[in-house]
């Protein structure tokens, strides 16, 4: 096992590098889209209004741009283990399966080749219209700490999706009209479609293709369907492709707000077979229709149960704290994740011990 920080675009820097370092993680995983307007990751963003936008016009990550950021993280001790998501402006037409699909997947196939030429390994990804919507937060966590949660009756889960968006992000300005309604069976074909464009590339180039679930974790959203919703929809994603280049961005706290799911059977299953590109070591109270994000230690998911269960399974891939809520501090933010990061650190020396 590896210890791991995630980091947004505005925060991929020098002093970040240090803190995850002093942490004692060896390992990022970069996002290369950020929040609104660029600013540093606070849990206080507007999650119904779309928590972040792009205007990249659908600029690819160049082999520079990634070998140059993979330098810079080793020039700390780290290493960049994954890029996690795209930018939507990258995939929109993918996801609504609109007319700029076929040149957005050859886009996608030229990030993945530059990715392996710099020596990136993973790619997460999380395939869904609406994406990461419906939170609220606020000083809902252990001692006012802030967090996020989801109610689903304090929210309209039908509200539709305007035009201009996807993946709760603004890829373009707003227009006039909504997104239409999407089955569940067009959600899949749209899905297969996309791994049997990829995954070839991905296997050509040494990358894996990990996929996260939804969360909140709801058969529907916004008129649309939602692909990975419980632990049995999430495994039918290995039924597309037996590729080894094909597997899960396990996010622990969203496969335990499941109704019905075993975070640990599923851990313990697919840590075995090595169908896990990364983790999110991320804790919860409660399941759909209601739940919040918790610290590390008191969420309704046995933390050292489950590190006991990768290292049975010898897990040699990287976790990472995801969320977390913010402690009451100037640097909020950072004192939740060194929080997350100490605990998991002397959780994982103490199993190795025994």
């Amino acid at each position: 096992m590896k210890l791991g920080l995630g980091l947004y675009k505005s925060i991929l820097t020098r002093e970040n590098f240090q803190f995850a370092r002093q942490a004692g993680a060896t390992h990022i995983v970069a996002q290369l889209v950020d929040y609104i307007k660029g600013e540093n990751p606070t849990l206080t963003k507007n999650y119904l209004n779309g928590w972040g936008e792009t205007r990249n016009q659908g600029k690819l990550w160049s082999y520079e741009e990634l070998s140059a950021l993979r330098k810079e993280v080793e020039s700390h001790g780290l290493k960049l283990e994954a890029i996690e998501n795209f930018d939507p402006s990258h995939w929109y037409d993918v996801l609504l399966d609109g007319p700029e699909k076929e040149k957005q997947l050859e886009g996608i196939k030229t990030i993945i080749r530059n990715m392996g030429k710099a020596g990136i390994p993973v790619l997460g990804y999380y395939f869904s219209l609406a994406g990461v919507w419906g939170w609220t937060s606020g000083p809902q966590g252990r001692g006012n700490a802030t967090a996020v949660g989801f109610d689903k009756t304090q929210v309209n889960v039908d509200q539709p999706i305007p035009k201009g968006m996807v993946w709760n992000m603004r890829y373009e300005d707003e227009r006039e009209g909504v997104v239409a309604p999407v089955s569940r069976d067009e959600m899949w074909a749209r899905l297969k479609y996309f791994l049997d464009k990829l995954i070839p590339v991905a296997e050509e180039n040494n990358v894996r293709l990990v996929a996260h679930p939804d969360d909140p974790p709801l058969p529907e959203m916004r008129g649309t369907a939602r692909l990975f919703y419980n632990a049995d929809e999430y495994e039918k994603l290995l039924t597309l492709s037996s590729s080894p280049a094909n597997g899960f961005e396990f996010c622990m706290g969203t496969i335990q707000e499941m109704q019905g799911s075993d975070v640990y059977a599923l851990l313990d299953k697919y840590s075995r077979e090595k169908r896990i590109g990364y983790i999110h070591f991320r804790n919860v109270i409660g399941k759909v229709p209601k739940y919040r994000e918790a610290f590390v230690d008191e969420g309704d998911i046995d933390m050292v149960k489950a590190l006991r269960i990768l290292h049975a399974n010898n897990y040699k891939g990287v976790l990472i704290p995801d969320h977390t809520p913010e402690m009451s501090t100037k640097a909020g933010w950072h004192s939740g994740m060194a929080y997350a990061l100490g605990y998991m650190k002397g959780a994982m020396q103490a199993i190795k011990s025994v």
